[in-house]
């Protein structure tokens, strides 16, 4: 499927959503910027993009060029019994997120999107008492699928620490994005475990907390 020119702008969109969505309920922004890459993001001029008429159909996934296309899909899958179905820049699942917006087009949203998917976040965060917990469960409550997750996010947040092309120009214009990296996996050189999911020097702070 043949993208649009602006595809690099639309990437954009969900970094700037992310951002915003951060900013307004208190996540921290990289945490945002790494998971919409994990659920939408595909290599596009030499780094990982995300893209917000992005679509998981049982499994499947789909990019399409416009919303309009995207929502066609959906509810031509609903229209087939599919219900495992998960949309936008955060890939929001139909079943479980659906009831928070009046409509599929405002699901696709951007900035709608990435705004649910902060609350969820920041609920999942007072249940769990953690970033690290509250990541799992925004993928799954299955312990291997979540910390398999988990890893997936860690390895996009060294890429983002690296200077991601996609993320940069969108940071760089955030207050919200500029914050003290004391977290070894949003170092250069990371290693990639789930001991670097803590902030060096022994505090209690758990993953990407207090990143300001």
């Amino acid at each position: 499927m043949a993208l649009p020119a602006p595809a690099y702008d639309l990437s954009a969109s969900c970094d700037a959503a992310a951002l915003h969505a951060a900013a307004a309920h208190g996540v921290p922004p990289h945490l945002l910027l790494a998971i919409t890459r994990v659920e939408t993001g595909r290599y596009r001029n030499g780094a990982l993009q995300p893209w917000p008429w992005a679509v998981n159909e049982g499994g499947e996934g789909h990019w399409f060029d416009s919303p309009a296309e995207a929502a066609e899909h959906v509810q031509s899958a609903i229209a087939a019994g599919q219900s495992n179905i998960d949309v936008g820049c955060f890939q929001l699942n139909l079943r479980w997120h659906g009831g928070r917006f009046s409509s599929l087009d405002l699901m696709f949203d951007p900035e709608k999107n990435a705004d649910q998917a902060a609350r969820f976040l920041v609920e999942n965060h007072q249940r769990k008492g953690n970033w690290v917990d509250a990541v799992a469960a925004y993928h799954s409550a299955t312990p291997e699928h979540a910390e398999a997750y988990v890893q997936k996010v860690e390895a996009v947040l060294t890429d983002l620490a690296a200077g991601d092309a996609t993320a940069t120009s969108v940071m760089a214009d955030s207050p919200a994005a500029v914050q003290e990296n004391r977290f070894p996996l949003l170092r250069p050189g990371a290693s990639g475990t789930m001991a670097s999911l803590v902030p060096a020097g022994g505090n209690a702070s758990p993953l990407f907390l207090a990143m300001r």
